[in-house]
């Protein structure tokens, strides 16, 4: 496997774009706004005109792009990747999206010939740059093995999950545990302040213990040094949390933080702060 289009050139996609190229992959791209993807073509990448033109000759296509209707445009259609990759080609959609999507995207790259993996990530921007992301991936195994050298080039934790829409179902598990973990980052920052301690102090005497975790380590600096800018954005949190809050729904479970959580940031981006990062919460509370 040498040959990859990639589709989505945004703040992970470029970086994993970067990671590819450096692992010695041809790499064709594609995106809305070409100027986005300007440094990485002085890079090396090939730039393609539309999906149709990133989707024909390559070995695998990667997807990792806003929204589940992004996903369903770029896929299908006369015009879309299923239509226009060559037979064998193995499509991998590292967008978190629908479940029920990605099964749906198997399904019908089978009846051409083309495999398919739902494949997201976790580790955000400083994962992608690093190429330390953690890939959740679902689909036949065959597939998945096949481009494990693909995804060891952009992740350093490559995880199996099963059947098409297991990838994104552990998505959902990984953007429910974090909707708690935030939360409670914030929380535990706003009633610091709030009592008169020295908020940094606490912050480093707590991550070391049971309340240590990836969110405190990465959240609590970028918080007190006021650096709201986004390596996940808001508004693409609440599209993850909406899509787990539906299939939760349809699983007929209730997700009572998650719910919440939800509301708080809903509430953030009706007030305008839909662009920043997740460590804005925080001022859900008045930081």
């Amino acid at each position: 496997m040498k040959k990859i289009g990639f589709i989505g050139i945004g703040i992970m996609g470029k970086s994993m774009v970067r990671n590819l190229m450096k692992a010695g992959f041809e790499v064709a791209v594609y995106t809305r706004t070409r100027s986005k993807a300007e440094d990485v073509i002085s890079e090396g990448a090939i730039w393609c005109e539309d999906v149709r033109a990133c989707s024909k000759g390559r070995d695998a296509v990667i997807t990792i792009v806003g929204y589940p209707e992004d996903v369903e445009e770029v896929y299908f259609g006369e015009n879309g990747i299923i239509a226009n990759a060559d037979p064998g080609t193995c499509l991998i959609d590292m967008t978190t999206t629908s479940p029920k999507l990605a099964v749906r995207i198997s399904q019908e790259a089978g009846k051409s010939g083309l495999t398919a993996l739902d494949a997201p990530v976790t580790g955000g921007d400083t994962g992608a740059r690093e190429g330390t992301l953690t890939i959740l991936a679902g689909g036949e195994r065959e597939a998945f093995d096949r481009c494990l050298p693909v995804f060891e080039a952009m992740g350093k934790s490559i995880q199996y999950e099963g059947k098409a829409g297991n990838g994104q179902h552990t998505k959902m598990c990984n953007q429910i545990a974090i909707a708690g973990a935030i939360s409670g980052v914030c929380e535990a920052m706003v009633y610091a302040k709030a009592n008169g301690l020295d908020v940094g102090v606490m912050v480093d005497s707590i991550a070391t213990g049971a309340a240590g975790s990836t969110q405190l380590n990465a959240m609590a600096p970028r918080i007190l040094s006021g650096d709201f800018a986004p390596g996940f954005f808001i508004k693409h949190f609440i599209k993850d949390m909406k899509l787990a809050q539906g299939e939760a729904k349809d699983a007929g479970i209730c997700l009572g933080v998650l719910d919440h959580v939800l509301s708080m940031y809903e509430s953030m981006a009706a007030s305008g702060h839909g662009d920043e990062g997740t460590q804005a919460l925080v001022k859900y509370y008045q930081w």
